[in-house]
């Protein structure tokens, strides 16, 4: 289950949780390790078995021990509990269940179909591991991302407006490679009024990404007949309000379920404010301005004790590189409750 915990780190976080697996022959030696690369790719149980395959391993009475119940559901992918099943894997020992409901009852048909099932290993790093997407389930709202990109001194553009381009090529082609795996990417009225920006995600030579998210703009104000974020393919929604809260529950409505806060820096604060940001990811370019606009608009906080805190989050590549001249750095919430190690049902099932 370490194993299997390690390897999950190695994907990205987004609409689906962080997931690992890893297939032990009868004499307990381990064969493959598998793990999600995030929407739209092979799940950690179905990666582990494909790579099996490749290799021309039978796994027969081979025993997989994952990081999450295996889905039952058909998206994007194929029901993980099916793959297991059709591979002849007759143990498997997961930590925590699935609290999505279309993805939920792995575990039942696993058991029907004879595989012997174990659950509760290694629940509590599980849990702790994507904390932020359980909450995300359980509130019915998208998982959010804050991206920001800004100065040393924390400036996003500079005195006369002018931004482009703060970030180097290297964060930018980051920064398009994320817009290209989410399903919506989210800027204020007043973004769209200065920087008239495209929101589209494309290649390093400038193509469009095969891949678009949804192009939100939030805010009273109208979006401009020819501003860029209109684009020709209708993947446009304006959201008139200024509550994330509620911006969040029209997204997920419309079935979005992981979205990129990208400012300006009232909506960033807003959302930070609000305590609905998942995942920060700041691209920190070194470079002073010493005035312009500030990369955030006010939390409200008067007072240390009243801070917000922060911890590195090491998945997708690691909490802090170096891309071109800049730093990327990734975190996430510092966790400030208990965690309950299985979220959406009330104890470990057992064989």
């Amino acid at each position: 289950m370490e194993v299997a915990l390690e390897a999950a780190l190695r994907g990205p976080r987004g609409a689906n949780p962080l997931v690992g697996a890893v297939v032990i022959d009868p004499e307990g030696r381990r064969l493959v390790t598998g793990f999600h690369r995030g929407a739209g790719t092979a799940h950690a149980e179905a990666d582990a078995i494909a790579q099996a395959a490749a290799a021309g391993m039978d796994l027969s009475g081979c025993t997989m021990i994952v990081t999450l119940e295996p889905c039952n559901h058909m998206g994007r992918t194929g029901p993980c509990a099916e793959a297991i099943i059709a591979a002849g894997i007759t143990d498997v020992v997961y930590a925590v269940d699935d609290p999505h409901d279309p993805a939920a009852g792995g575990a039942a048909t696993l058991r029907a179909a004879g595989v012997r099932v174990r659950s509760g290993l290694g629940a509590a790093e599980s849990l702790e591991l994507n904390r932020h997407w359980f909450e995300a389930v359980a509130a019915r709202r998208p998982f959010v991302t804050l991206h920001i990109a800004q100065t040393l001194d924390a400036r996003i553009a500079a005195e006369d407006g002018t931004s482009q381009w703060i970030s180097s090529p290297e964060s930018l082609a980051d920064n398009h490679a994320i817009r290209a795996r989410i399903d919506a990417i989210l800027v204020g009225t007043q973004t769209v009024l200065v920087d008239n920006p495209r929101l589209t995600a494309r290649g390093p030579q400038g193509a469009p990404a095969a891949m678009q998210p949804l192009r939100a703009v939030m805010g009273l104000r109208d979006i401009p007949a020819d501003a860029a974020v209109r684009g020709h393919d209708g993947r446009v929604t304006h959201l008139r309000t200024r509550d994330p809260r509620e911006a969040l529950s029209l997204l997920y409505g419309s079935g979005i379920r992981h979205l990129m806060v990208e400012g300006g820096s009232r909506i960033l604060s807003a959302f930070l404010t609000a305590g609905l940001v998942d995942e920060l990811i700041v691209y920190l370019a070194p470079t002073l301005l010493g005035s312009g606009t500030p990369s955030l608009d006010g939390l409200g906080i008067t007072t240390l004790s009243h801070a917000q805190h922060w911890e590195w989050d090491e998945s997708d590549g690691g909490a802090v590189r170096t891309l071109g001249r800049d730093l990327r750095l990734h975190l996430r919430p510092q966790r400030t409750v208990a965690l309950d190690p299985q979220p959406n049902r009330a104890s470990a099932k057992q064989a």
